[in-house]
Order: structure tokens, then sequence, then C-alpha cells
């Protein structure tokens, strides 16, 4: 899906947004305006924000899932006012409701869920419109962990967005360690990846998302901005990686951070130039399986 507005400019602005997620809905409004009228203050054009924006509570997993609105109820609705107001893209995912209406959302009608549990869905606003969304493909059923019981998979490929002539593809969380989902945003012409997590701290697991994301961005040769909330629960450490995998920017695993860039067209060229393997590669593109 594309956005309105494309020119093609060799830099883009984007800021990524790491805080705790409140259990109150309309406190974390509060921070992701607070977020976006900084973001915007310093000429960002995009901010990513974490997984599961709604409502979290520490451990409790079920917490995000059991304050599921609609697409058309107050918290998206919410999302889509400071995206208007402040004059910037939000990225982020939210849990939606079973009952969710496609109808008028900019959602396609084959996206409607006719299951009962919710969907975990990435969303790419501007301008105060939905203008892409992704349902998470791969659900978190590791570590002891079952989001699948309460979360319905999604069954097709993550999308990709242009902003401003930059071509930005999205993943969730647990998507990350599935390189062929970065793979089919880079061969689809992603030179942007973002991705929204809540990553759950445990042994090697900070190692595991730094080593992650950083593979994703230069084994794709694709900028990566990576955002984890930052809880008892989840590691922070968001970053923004270059397309040789150098960390740009990165927040710590403490509390709340802005981080910001400015991704640089003529390095992403350069660097698919010096470093051609999206060209070199011998596989075919990857797809989902029935």
């Amino acid at each position: 899906m594309v956005c309105s507005s494309c020119e093609d400019s060799g830099h883009l602005s984007v800021a990524v947004a790491q805080f705790t997620v409140a259990e109150e809905p309309e406190r974390n409004l509060e921070i992701i305006d607070g977020f976006a009228r900084d973001a915007a203050a310093g000429g960002a054009k995009l901010l990513v924000l974490p997984e599961g924006l709604i409502a979290r509570r520490g451990d409790d997993d079920s917490y995000a899932a059991a304050h599921a609105q609609p697409l058309d109820g107050p918290f998206v609705d919410g999302l889509r006012r400071i995206s208007a107001q402040r004059h910037i893209v939000l990225m982020g995912t939210v849990h939606v409701a079973p009952e969710v209406s496609a109808s008028g959302s900019g959602i396609p009608e084959s996206m409607k869920n006719a299951d009962s549990r919710v969907s975990n869905m990435f969303l790419v606003i501007r301008d105060g419109e939905i203008v892409a969304a992704y349902r998470k493909l791969h659900l978190y059923d590791a570590f002891s962990a079952r989001e699948s019981d309460v979360v319905l998979p999604g069954d097709a490929l993550p999308p990709i967005v242009d902003i401003d002539g930059w071509k930005i593809g999205v993943m969730t969380c647990y998507d990350v360690r599935f390189p062929e989902t970065a793979r089919s945003l880079a061969v689809r012409g992603a030179g942007v990846i973002v991705v929204s997590a809540a990553w759950v701290r445990g042994p090697l697991k900070e190692q595991h998302w730094k080593l992650l994301t950083a593979a994703r961005a230069l084994e794709n040769t694709c900028y990566v901005l990576a955002c984890s909330e930052v809880s008892s629960r989840n590691i922070g450490c968001s970053r923004i990686i270059n397309p040789m995998g150098e960390i740009v920017a990165s927040a710590d695993d403490e509390g709340a951070e802005l981080i910001v860039a400015e991704l640089n067209r003529e390095f992403l060229e350069s660097t698919r130039r010096i470093l051609p393997v999206l060209q070199n590669r011998r596989f075919a593109d990857p797809q989902l399986r029935d």
C-alpha cells in the first residue's frame, strides 16, 4: 500500500519511542502524544512505537489481549488524532477485538476476524488515516509462552508503505526470528524495516534481540528501526541500525527514551552496490506455505 505523499527525498528523519505501556489506555495516548510532539518538533516524519499499545500490566501476558478494542474504538481514534495533529506517521501494534468491522476503516474485508481470539495488528497511520494494517504472522509460542491461545495469527505477508519516497516494510516482534519475513520485504523493494516489539526478558534474550535485528539489517542491506516496550517484563534496548549492520542510535534497558536518526538514501544505495546480496542470492523469493 502506498501513502498519498511520495516525494523522492534523499533523507528521512525518523524517531523511535521506547516506553513502558501503562495499564490505562488514556495514559498511553498521553505518552504517545508527548513523543509525537517532540519527534515532530525535531523534524521526524515517522514515529515507531512498541507492540501492544493499548494496555499492559507487568508480567501478565493476557492483559494486553484482554483490553483489545475495535479499530473504530477510542484508542485507535486517539492515535489517528495524534497523527493528524502532530503531522507525523505513527507505526505500532494494537490488540484488535474480534468484532472488528472493516467497513470504512481502510482495512480490507478479508481481514475481518471470525475467530474468538483478538488480532495483534500493526497499524500505519498517516494524516489521521490508517494506510496499512498487518496481522502478526508469527505468534510467540516459545520460551513457555503461548500467544496463540488468545491471538489469531495472520495469513498474509506484511505490507510496504511509501513515506516521502522511502519504501518501508513492517514486522512484529517474534517475526524478527524468521529471516524470510524480512527478506520478503527486501525483495519487494523495502529499504527500511520497522519492528514493533515487546521483547521478553530472560537468559540471552537481550543478546538475541541485538543479534537478530542487526542480522536482518545486514543480510537485507536495509535500515532497521526496532522498538521494544521497556518494563519489568520486556527489555527495551530499542535501536536504529543501518544497512551495514551498524548501530546508528540505541536506547538502554531501562526507562522511556526517544531515539532519532536521519536515513540516507545515498548510503543505502552505495551499500547495495558494494554488497549486492539481494542480486547475488540464488534462492527464490520467500512465500507463505499453505
